[in-house]
Order: structure tokens, then sequence, then C-alpha cells
């Protein structure tokens, strides 16, 4: 994003302060009732909003324009946050670029040490050019090489890109920056933070100083951590009297480095923000009055001592058994190794399935190609999930089957990616104008998510056990990356991806059925992420296990799913690195088989110090008075927090737990590889089904963005839909169940397309079925006002 992208901003904050709205004036509104207005009023064109009556369109204006402030003043920290990141990572791409000759190693360097000393000896009086240049393979430029390695590492390189950072965020950012200071208020709850805060008001205060070298003589310069460690030598400069002053640029850059930081963490927050409030606000306000009921809805003991006791013992088991059956696990090493103790052998493949291929094709045979519309179609009309849309400005005078027709059509159009315009060029009878009236006042985020649950939970009800067996309780999560235009305050370079765009993190069930997606960015927790859609996915299915990728083995995540009440089971990475925390301090000659492999003990006594608080934080997180983002952003390294180092102590505990059953279990590693390879054909799913624009997100609205998303997972539940009932119709026959072996039947999945047509003009019939007898069809939707 742009200087110009954050001045715009700042004016749209500007024009609705200008309004003077006050700010606690929807301070005892509940914050949905406060968001439906605002969605009213965003929807209504202006001629429509003059109709109501003055208190109804003073009321959804407000509401509009505070709910506004707050998402500018959000958006506004976010590109603080990546501008400053930006100046820093750019002036080193430059300077590397520049000094990319120096990174060249020369090599030989002892073999050019004694040829040069023996030329010399040899010639002691001779030219450096006669006798010493032709000593060394390469000559001169070698020589030259070898001397410019040596000036351009380590401090020298260092210095160099502070220097060009200093310039960039002087000639180019400072404006924009400065600025952001006249409109955010910054305040901090933590008093060791404090000198941050006023360094940002030492530096408004001498914003418009000129070209001011040095803070004056006797000005009081608020000292910080960051003006330390590789900056220490830029701050601070000796002037020509021999007085050690501090170079206000550079100060300056200082700064904001250390507001990025901190903001980052929540140590300090904006007066007037959402996401990047005063952190106290996240807590729930009222936990010390209900404390009994919410140790009760976790399923925790109110003593620390009994939770300790539960958590102990299990390492201890789990340890005990590790060590005990060591003899037995021919797939498992541990010993000490500089690659690491661990040693653990892969499981060797499962049977692969025989028939399921010929189960797809008596799919097809039965059915044929199906479009993709008539798959939603059917979906729709089996389930009624469009029942619960309502307008967003509460009214409506369209028809039930013409509106439902339409919503069809939008899913479709943002699902596929392709687009309104493309999709009303179909043979329906709809036109461009029409569709976009539908998305804009009746296809919310909200309705949208409302009805790929209704969809999910249909699925849930309609399997068959007999088929399926009995239900899961585990899910998989992991992250896709989906291209974006970069000129969006949302799109982010990714270097695993190698490329700029933004995350979509997904909960997939076994059986392939998408439960929760959620757009991210980037640099966004994928922790947090797993969680947030661990807890709130709105389905009726009851989640007790999540498997990750890599992603998921961090301590804290460990931590805080412990508290939720539910397992975590990633993938580790680099399980040959991985330690064993142990549960008793003084108990050196216990578990002798896996000693290589422990490190030191658990420290309870943080545990119990911090019980309280870490029940808290997961109590906000159940009830959701914030994000688990928002909640989890105080849980990083750069905080000094003493409940994030008890989360820690209580995660690894848990991972201890995890690794040794993980080691000791090989029906647990191919647990979490079958159920991660679900979500690697869930991917493939989305890029069959997102066919449109070579899968990229053209818009750069994040609301648009979202819709795209949730249109997706609409559109791949409702193939899950479909292809259960297919498959149940078909394994219904006897001559086809008895054909399923147990290998067959572990392979089984609904998210299969290769009967399914996504792409073509666009032809939608509601009186045209699909033959399916395996749940009762319902009559044609009665949609909400």
């Amino acid at each position: 994003m742009s200087l110009e992208t954050m001045l715009t901003e700042i004016d749209k904050l500007l024009a609705v302060r200008a309004v003077g709205l006050p700010a606690d004036l929807f301070s005892d509104v509940a914050p949905k009732v406060a968001a439906g207005w605002r969605a009213r009023a965003a929807v209504e064109s202006p001629s429509h909003l003059r109709t109501h009556p003055l208190p109804l369109r003073v009321t959804l204006l407000a509401a509009l324009l505070h709910e506004r402030e707050r998402e500018i003043t959000d958006t506004l920290v976010e590109l603080l946050i990546s501008t400053v990141h930006r100046i820093g990572a750019r002036a080193e791409k430059k300077v590397t670029e520049q000094l990319v000759n120096a990174f060249k190693k020369v090599s030989g360097k002892e073999n050019i040490l004694f040829k040069l000393a023996e030329a010399s000896i040899g010639e002691p009086e001779g030219t450096v050019r006669e006798v010493v240049y032709p000593a060394v393979s390469g000559g001169e430029q070698t020589l030259r090489e070898l001397v410019h390695e040596f000036k351009t590492r380590g401090p020298v390189y260092r210095r160099t890109v502070q220097t060009t950072l200093k310039a960039s965020y002087t000639n180019h950012y400072r404006r924009g920056l400065i600025k952001l200071l006249d409109v955010l208020e910054f305040r901090s709850s933590n008093h060791t933070h404090r000198p941050v805060i006023e360094a940002l008001a030492l530096v408004a205060r001498y914003a418009a100083a000129g070209n001011t070298t040095y803070y004056p003589l006797g000005e009081t310069v608020p000292v910080h951590k960051a003006m330390g460690g590789d900056w220490a030598e830029v701050v601070h400069r000796t002037d020509k009297r021999g007085r050690r002053r501090v170079v206000r640029m550079v100060y300056e850059v200082v700064a904001f480095q250390a507001l990025r930081d901190q903001l980052k963490c929540k140590e300090v927050w904006v007066v007037g923000a959402d996401k990047w409030r005063n952190p106290d606000e996240d807590l729930p306000q009222d936990f010390a009055e209900r404390r009994e009921e919410n140790y009760r809805e976790l399923r925790k003991p109110l003593d620390a001592a009994d939770f300790i006791d539960e958590l102990r013992e299990q390492m201890t088991t789990e340890l005990t058994l590790l060590n005990d059956g060591m003899p037995r696990l021919s797939w498992l090493d541990i010993a000490e190794r500089k690659s690491g103790a661990i040693r653990l052998t892969p499981a060797e493949a499962q049977p692969e399935p025989k028939n399921l291929r010929r189960i797809k094709s008596e799919v097809q045979r039965r059915w044929g190609i199906v479009p993709l519309i008539d798959m939603l179609k059917e979906a729709v009309l089996r389930t009624g999930c469009l029942d619960a849309v309502t307008s967003v400005s509460g009214g409506g005078s369209l028809l039930a089957e013409v509106l439902a027709e339409r919503l069809l059509l939008v899913i479709y159009a943002y699902g596929t990616n392709t687009g309104i315009k493309a999709v009303a060029s179909g043979g329906h009878g709809h036109t461009e104008d029409e569709l976009r009236y539908v998305r804009r006042r009746y296809l919310s985020a909200e309705a949208a998510r409302a009805i790929a649950i209704q969809i999910a939970n249909a699925t849930f009800a309609a399997r068959s056990t007999e088929v399926w067996g009995q239900g899961s309780t585990a899910v998989a999560s992991d992250s896709t990356h989906v291209r974006a235009y970069d000129q969006n305050l949302f799109t982010e370079w990714h270097s695993r991806y190698g490329g700029r765009g933004v995350l979509i993190y997904w909960h997939v069930e076994k059986k392939s059925l998408a439960i929760h997606s959620q757009l991210i960015n980037c640099t966004a927790s994928e922790v947090a992420a797993m969680v947030e859609g661990a807890m709130r996915h709105g389905t009726t299915m009851d989640v007790e296990a999540n498997y990750t990728d890599s992603h998921g083995q961090s301590e804290i995540g460990f931590g805080i799913t412990r508290l939720l009440n539910f397992d975590l089971l990633p993938r580790i990475k680099r399980i040959n690195k991985a330690k064993l925390y142990r549960p008793v301090a003084g108990e050196t000659d216990a578990y002798p088989a896996l000693t290589p492999a422990l490190t030191r003990p658990i420290r309870w006594e943080l545990i119990a110090q911090q019980y309280d608080q870490m029940i808290k934080y997961a109590t906000a997180i159940r009830t959701r008075t914030a994000s688990t983002e928002a909640i989890l952003r105080r849980f990083t390294r750069n905080a000094s927090h003493l409940t994030y180092a008890a989360m820690l102590e209580v995660g690894r505990a848990q991972k201890t737990i995890f690794v040794a059953r993980y080691l000791r279990l090989r029906d647990l590693q191919r647990e979490i590889e079958e159920g991660l390879n679900v979500m690697e054909s869930s991917n493939g799913a989305n890029s069959v089904i997102a066919y449109g624009k070579g899968g990229e997100i053209v818009s750069n609205r994040r609301d648009e963005q979202e819709m795209f998303v949730l249109c997706l997972r609409i559109l791949q539940s409702a193939l899950v839909f479909v292809n259960t009932l297919m498959l149940q119709d078909i394994l219904g026959e006897p001559e086809w169940a008895d054909l399923l072996t147990p290998a067959d039947r572990r392979g089984l999945t609904p998210l299969f397309w290769s009967h399914v047509r996504p792409y073509g003009e666009v032809n939608l019939d509601m009186d045209a079925r699909l033959n399916l007898t395996a749940v009762t069809v319902h009559g044609p939707p009665h949609i909400g006002r």
C-alpha cells in the first residue's frame, strides 16, 4: 500500500470525526445490534434513507459512522505496522542488491595467503603489480573481491541497511507516519512501555523542526529498548564539540519500529480502535462474579492444584508407557545424536482402495455430467438453507422463487470466481443489475455463513452409518494461499508460496465436509485461526480433536487447546529434535530409555500462580468477547507477560503428552496423516470449483474477498452433500455394498468431481431435479423477509 493510501485513510477518519459523534454513543447498545444498523445504512441508497422517520434515519447513519470510525482506525494501525515493516524490508533488499558481491565468499583464502607470502619472500624488491597479482588465480579481481567481502560483512552491512532505512523514511514515508501521530492516540497499560509512548510524544513535538539534526541540549529524550543493539551506534553521534547527541531522524525511525513491535503484541493500544483496542476490554468484565460458572463451562477445577495434578499424572503415565514400551517399538530409536535424539521410521503405506474408481464411474453412468449450478440447486432445495436469508434493510418485495434463483446465481458467481457479469449472461432471465441488487440487499456474510452451516448440518443428518460408519469428532485444518491484487491492505507476500495474496484457513471433518472457513492475512496467526474454527464453526458437530500441519506444533497452541478442551494433533516437523519435559524435578533417573530426549522439568509453580488468569483468557475465547487472534496476540515472544509464560508451560506439558503418544502409537501417526490428506483433497476441489480469473481474487474490498471464500465453501458443501446422497443410493444396493473392502471403506469420500461440470454457460431450471431417493424432496424455499 502506498503513502497516498495512508493519507486518504487519514482524511476519511478526519471527515468522520468532524461530524462530532460522542465516543460512548453506543456504549449501552449490543455490538450485534449496532452492526445490524450499520449494515442496513450501508446497503440503502440515499433516497431510501431520506424516506425514513428522522429518529430512525439519524440512528442508522450514526451507527454507520460509529462503526466506520473504528474500522478506519484499525486500518490506519495496520497501515502503520505494514509501512514500518516495508521500510526495513526494502532497505535490506536494496542494500543486499548493492552488495551482492560481498556475499560471494572468496574460496581458498589460506592458499591465497600462502601464495602471497611465498611470492613476496621470493621477490622482496618487486612491485605489487608484478609480483603479488600474478601469484593469485584471478589476479587483481580476486584480491578486490576478498577486500570487498571483508569490508561489507557484519556490522558494516547492518549500518548500511540502517542508513538506507533512515533515508527511505525521511524522504518518503515520514510525512504519513508523522500525520498518523496527530490522528491516533496511543496508550499502554504497562508502565514498562511508557518510554515508547513518551518517545512518540517527543517525535510529534519536534515534527516540524525542519532540518534540525539533533534534539536540543537539555531536552529529555526517553530511552527505550529499541535504541540498543545494532541501533545504538547510529542513534547517538558525537557533535563538533565532542558532545554525545541523539540524532533526531534516526530516533524517529527507532521509535516507530518500537511502536510496531509493541502494537503487534498489544502492549501498546489505540483509543477508538476495535481490533487494536485496550486488551483489557477483550476479557470478560464479569469474570469474577461468574467465576464458578466459567470454570464449569470449561470443565476445569476451581483449584489450580487439581488441574496441575491431572496434567502431571497424564505426563507421567505417557512417559512411563513410552519408556517401558521402547523394546517393542521397532520403528523408534532414542539415542544421543547430533542430528537429534529421536529417530522415527515412517509408517508403512496402507493398502490402496481397489473399487472406488468403479463406484465413481457408476455415479457418472447414473447421473451423467452434472453442472455445478445443479448440484448447488439440489442442495438448496433439499436442505431449505435459504429460509434464513432476510433482507439486510429489513424488508423486501421479491417473490421467494425469484429471490431463490437470484441467490443461487450470485453464490455461483462468487464461489466459482467468474463474477456476476459473466453469470448474468447465462440462460436464466436475470439481469446483472438484478443480481447485484440481491447481493447487496440479501446476501450478507452472515447469511452466506448460515447457508453453509445449514448444508453442513443437513449432510450430517443425511449420512448413513452403514455407509460412512459412526460420526467423527475430529477435524483437519490448514491454510491455502490464494493470489490477490497487491493494491490491497490485506494482500501480503508469502515466502513459502512465493507470491502475494491472502490465506483461506479451512476446517474439514474426516469425511471431507468443510465446517468452517476464514480469510486471514499471510502474517496472521494460524494457531489463532485453528482455535477460532474449532470453537466457532457453528455446526452441530462436536469438535474434540484437530489435526494440523506443522504450524500447529507451537507450545502456545498446545496450551490454549488444553484449556479449551480439545486435542491438538499436529504433524511434528523435525520430530528428531523434539524434547520431552520432565513431570517432576529431581528424578533424573526416571525414564532411562528416554534420557537423550528429555529436558528440564515443567515449572508448575508458574502455572499455579497464573491459573486463574489463563482460565480468564480461555473464557474470553469461549464467550467471544474478542476474536481469538486479538486475545492470542498478547501471547507473543515480544510480550513480557507472565500469563503467556504460564500458558507456555501448560503447552510444554501437553506437547510432551502428545509426542509420547505419537511416538508410541502407529495408529495415531496414520490417523493424523489421513486427516491431513483430507485437507489436501479439499484444496484440490477448491481449485476446480474456483476456476474463474485463474483462481486470483481481483477485488480489493475485504467484504468481497470474504464473500468469495464463503460462497466457495457453500459450493463445496453442496458438492459433498449431493455426492453423499448419490453414493448412498448406490451403496444402498447389496451388490455394491458387498463390493467394498476395508481399504475401500477407509478411502471412501464424497469429495470428488469427475462427474461435475463447473464451467460453461449457466442455465438454471428449478424444476429439473436429480433423481435421488436418499432424502425427501422439499418444495420451493420460503425465504424470510
